[in-house]
């Protein structure tokens, strides 16, 4: 069940920053490619060859992902490794995986079990909606 004691009026506030956030998952391409990073952290090259993606596509991806902040890298010689950096983006992928894979990947069930119960990451301190509070949502089949 929602709750609905959240006013009108906040939830339109809300709703630009809703919108953007989604848009993140709104192409297969990028979907793909951020169910493949939460299932563990992954190298670039690991990546394009798995996914069939051609450079200059991953790249852009890649980069646009991680302007949002919602990736993070890592870098080890020359290899470079992303993984999920955004609390809600890997509760927003365990959801999905769950519903339409009936899986859920290890990385984001460990993130969201690491953290302390209503403590968002410093990169979404300001956002308002930990994560977290997420991974108690229970969607409910109405007869």
């Amino acid at each position: 069940m929602i709750d609905t004691s959240l006013s009108l009026e906040a939830m339109q506030d809300k709703a630009v920053e809703a919108a953007d956030f989604m848009r993140l998952f709104g192409t297969p391409s990028r979907l793909i490619l951020l169910c493949h990073i939460a299932q563990k952290e992954r190298s670039v090259g690991e990546i394009q060859d798995n996914l069939g993606l051609k450079q200059p596509g991953l790249s852009q991806q890649l980069g646009e992902l991680r302007q949002a902040g919602v990736v993070q890298t890592r870098r080890e010689s020359r290899q470079i490794y992303y993984s999920i950096a955004d609390d809600r983006v890997a509760v927003v992928m365990q959801m999905l995986m769950q519903m339409f894979c009936g899986a859920v990947p290890a990385v984001a069930a460990q993130a969201i079990a690491a953290r302390p119960a209503f403590a968002p990451s410093s990169r979404n301190a300001d956002a308002g909606f930990p994560g977290e509070m997420a991974h108690w949502a229970r969607l409910e089949k109405i007869d």
